[in-house]
């Protein structure tokens, strides 16, 4: 009887959705192994590249809304970098962003995005951006920007086909002082 029964089963395990299965799982398995080798591949390649930020305007302003009185400064800037060597097989595109930092006595460290950019693989590497307006205010929430030093630096995320999303800075920073005094405001 026993033998009936595991005869009868092995018929039904050669089926054709069995057989199917079988292959589908096994595919699966054969592309999480080769998606885990691309990600080895790679793993330590990240390579940070030099670059040049030169400013060349700076304004500070007041801003001033319902909660009071606020810092609102403004700065051109170049970037200058090649980032040819940060892309390899794994790397599907870039986020760029450039940070100003300043610490004060309110808080310790501020952070605040001024640009940014999404590189795709294939497009021209090397950046040459010359006197850019910030996407995004320097705004404070008090009066932490006059007289203060800012600190201009690009950072990237690299957006791999498969892996760890990695956060690299650039080598190379600019710091810049900001004015001891707030521009003049004029109503038309």
């Amino acid at each position: 009887m026993y033998l009936l029964d595991g005869a009868a089963g092995a018929g039904k395990m050669n089926s054709l959705m069995s057989r199917f299965n079988s292959l589908l799982a096994f595919t699966v398995t054969v592309l999480a192994a080769l998606t885990f080798l691309v990600f080895l591949s790679t793993i330590f390649q990240q390579p940070r590249v030099p670059v040049s930020i030169r400013v060349s305007g700076i304004s500070l302003k007041i801003y001033e809304d319902y909660t009071g009185n606020h810092d609102l400064g403004s700065i051109n800037f170049s970037i200058f970098v090649d980032l040819g060597p940060v892309f390899n097989w794994n790397v599907k595109q870039l986020f760029l962003y450039l940070t100003a930092e300043y610490a004060t006595a309110k808080n310790k460290l501020n952070q605040v995005v001024l640009w940014d950019k999404i590189l795709q693989r294939g497009v021209n590497t090397r950046l040459n951006l010359q006197n850019m307006s910030p996407k995004y205010l320097l705004l404070d929430d008090g009066n932490g920007l006059i007289g203060n030093n800012v600190s201009l630096s690009l950072s990237w995320n690299i957006v791999p086909n498969a892996g760890i999303l990695y956060l690299i800075p650039a080598s190379g920073h600019k710091v810049i002082p900001l004015p001891e005094k707030y521009e003049n405001i004029r109503s038309c």
